[in-house]
């Protein structure tokens, strides 16, 4: 199994509330329906206050490297991240357990 972490971190000046935000943020939530390879899913704001928090978190696990590498091409996958790019950036960790 691999586990696959993603910390998103909004742009200055962006908010929760808006509506690209939230928009980003349902596209996430609809994945775990929209792609089988994933095993588990799980997607938060964060709830730390702590200067070097991240905003939002997603913790999922797939089978193996293919099945990452599906989830990664997967249309649904690739048009969430391009809503999110419009105004966070982020940082991953894919490692096996």
């Amino acid at each position: 199994m691999i586990r696959h972490l993603v910390l998103f971190k909004l742009n200055e000046g962006v908010r929760r509330d808006d509506p690209r935000v939230i928009a980003g943020v349902q596209a996430f939530e609809e994945l775990e329906r929209a792609i089988p390879e994933l095993r588990s899913w799980e997607c938060a704001w964060n709830i730390s206050d702590r200067p070097i928090a991240y905003d939002y978190a997603i913790n999922s696990s797939v089978e193996d490297a293919e099945a990452l590498q599906r989830y990664l091409e997967h249309p649904a996958h690739q048009a969430g991240v391009a809503q999110w790019r419009e105004f966070a950036t982020w940082v991953i960790a894919d490692y096996p357990f």
